[in-house]
């Protein structure tokens, strides 16, 4: 399609994900109080002793459940924000590559939920006790419901895309655009890269967050790899493991 058709295709698809959004968002602010009490679960042991969750200004009880019902109603969104994001992204794809769009949706949809499961369960009670034990030597605690709530959720997204990296190197690998042989010998760089993102990208920056997700997305890389190696294999031979994105189009127009 010319640009300004490219242009106004993207326009609509960010239209259905506002107003989904926005629709979403306005239901769910009505039971926020019942949603804060379900984030706060895996934290309560980490709640300064005999503290509730403290407001410290008169828009403070606003904003956060704000927050939290946008931040829900982008859970709830999130099989049609990605289904319109791959929906802008299909023209793109060859024939035989569309077959994948389904599948790949369904993947980041489950991957993303697991990533958030993973940091509900396994992250937040491990980074909110560490950072809570920071200050204990020196000064008293007071749990600031802006301050708690806005770490878990951004903790939360974070997981959540970091746990898309195993779709990212699949597709990267299946479809040539890295050669599968470039990923198993540069692992030591692509490690080192890994560190470097998880470091950006975990709002709390604490060494305990940072060291569980970076050890979480080391296994979704190799299982990625591994599910690339067969995937490539079984489709192309053994000998396309080495092809570039070139010859991987040359004998796609071949077949």
């Amino acid at each position: 399609m010319p640009l300004m058709d490219h242009i106004g295709e993207l326009r609509r698809r960010f239209t259905i994900v506002v107003v989904s959004l926005l629709i979403t968002s306005l239901v769910i602010y009505f039971a926020t109080p019942t949603l804060i009490e379900i984030m706060l679960d895996p934290i309560r042991d980490s709640l300064p002793e005999g503290q509730d969750l403290t407001v410290i200004s008169v828009l403070g009880g606003f904003t956060i459940r704000f927050k939290v019902a946008v931040f829900f109603g982008a859970i709830v969104c999130m099989p049609i924000i990605i289904w319109e994001i791959m929906g802008f992204i299909l023209p793109a794809l060859h024939e035989r590559e569309r077959k994948w769009l389904v599948p790949t949706v369904a993947a980041m949809i489950a991957l993303f939920f697991f990533g958030m499961i993973f940091c509900y369960f396994i992250i937040q009670p491990a980074a909110f006790q560490w950072l809570t034990a920071q200050s204990y030597d020196f000064a008293n605690v007071i749990a600031d419901a802006e301050d708690y709530l806005g770490i878990m959720m951004l903790l939360e997204i974070g997981f959540g895309i970091g746990f898309q990296l195993p779709l990212v190197i699949f597709y990267l690998s299946v479809l040539h655009v890295v050669p599968y042989k470039t990923f198993r010998e540069q692992w030591r760089t692509i490690y080192v890269g890994l560190m470097v993102m998880v470091a950006m990208i975990t709002p709390d920056g604490s060494p305990v967050t940072m060291m569980l997700m970076f050890a979480a997305l080391i296994v979704l890389y190799e299982v990625a790899l591994a599910v690339a190696r067969q995937v490539i294999v079984a489709r192309d031979g053994r000998e396309s493991l080495k092809w570039s994105r070139s010859e991987y189009e040359e004998h796609a127009f071949e077949d």
